[in-house]
């Protein structure tokens, strides 16, 4: 049996995190019950993927119940002892202080080569672009702009690179000849010589700018709508490190400003209004940081936008339940951006 399936017990979770969790909230004496909410559930015999929630039902000593949404993000190939040292890192620096919320981190685990961390409660950014509230969108993106730019200002040594491999487009898993060999098969080298001169062309671009002494940052590395919540009123979280790294701050503007974009149009069918929200965040994130644009940093966004379009295609081409026609209007897009 996969040993992850245990985290879908109730039992063996109960006794765990009574072994594990209790002693971290001394104010409570007892856990009564735990249910479990599986958000991503990718097992397979003895490989996994999993993302659980677990509503976690605390009792003090009066009696009295608190419930708290406890998560786990694990994998068999990719420890998550990163995540981890990373949201202690942005803990220790205060980055959850102010109008934003960040998961706490409680312990790692080795058997699991997961973390767990105490979750927030919000709706994402996303479904509040499905549901058309764009008063409501109008004030998520400007929040997510300042804390972006909050993020990007935390010191950023050598300690803070939770994910090296992450730092460069030539090096992000799954690894750029994966991602062609893939392709290539898949799609019997259909789009192999423009999809390499791409790579080619996004690689060659960000190892120019990283030797004109660009500055690092600590980024998120995979800013999108799905991975910023209201936690209330004027106050904005922010989840998933997996990917946080030292990189080009450019790159979670070019990121979050293409899946902000893409989810518009996808969703809505409103490019009009995908532009005019792009360019809320974009000069909202320029006036908190204290910057003005310039052609460097254009030319910076632009790169990691098409790059960032490019892996959203290739996701569509290869995903389980494949789109190739929309896969392959994203790849032209990108394909027209970069006059190939």
């Amino acid at each position: 049996m996969n040993k992850i399936l245990q985290l879908f017990d109730e039992e063996y979770v109960l006794a765990m995190f009574r072994r594990k969790l209790l002693p971290l909230y001394p104010a409570f004496s007892e856990i009564k019950r735990v249910i479990i909410r599986p958000y991503k559930r990718l097992i397979w015999t003895t490989t996994y993927h999993v993302v659980v929630g677990f509503d976690v039902y605390f009792s003090n000593r009066a009696g009295e119940i608190t419930k708290i949404l406890i998560v786990c993000s694990a994998h068999s190939d990719e420890p998550r002892d990163n995540v981890f040292q990373a949201m202690k890192y942005l803990w220790e620096h205060k980055f959850n202080q102010g109008s934003v919320d960040i998961p706490r981190p409680l312990f790692y685990s080795e058997y699991f080569r997961g973390t767990f961390y105490r979750g927030i409660n919000g709706e994402n950014l996303l479904q509040y672009i499905k549901e058309k509230d764009y008063d409501e969108v109008r004030k998520l993106l400007s929040l997510s702009a300042e804390l972006f730019a909050h993020l990007h200002r935390l010191p950023a040594g050598t300690v803070a690179n939770f994910n090296p491999i992450n730092s460069r487009i030539k090096t992000v898993i799954p690894g750029v000849e994966t991602i062609l060999k893939e392709m290539s098969v898949r799609y019997d080298k259909r789009f192999d010589t423009d999809l390499k001169k791409m790579y080619d062309h996004f690689i060659s671009q960000e190892e120019k700018f990283f030797e004109s002494e660009l500055e690092l940052s600590l980024i998120h590395g995979d800013a999108h709508t799905e991975n910023i919540i209201k936690t209330g009123d004027k106050r904005v979280g922010l989840i998933d490190f997996t990917d946080l790294c030292l990189g080009d701050f450019a790159r979670d503007l070019g990121t979050f400003l293409q899946q902000l974009e893409y989810k518009f149009v996808t969703k809505n069918n409103d490019k009009i209004m995908a532009e005019e929200f792009k360019q809320i965040f974009l000069s909202a994130y320029l006036a908190e940081a204290g910057l003005k644009m310039n052609s460097n940093l254009e030319e910076r966004i632009k790169l990691y936008y098409n790059w960032t379009a490019i892996r959203t295609s290739i996701y569509l081409f290869l995903k389980h339940d494949c789109d190739p026609k929309r896969g392959e209007e994203l790849f032209n897009k990108v394909k027209a951006n970069l006059n190939l």
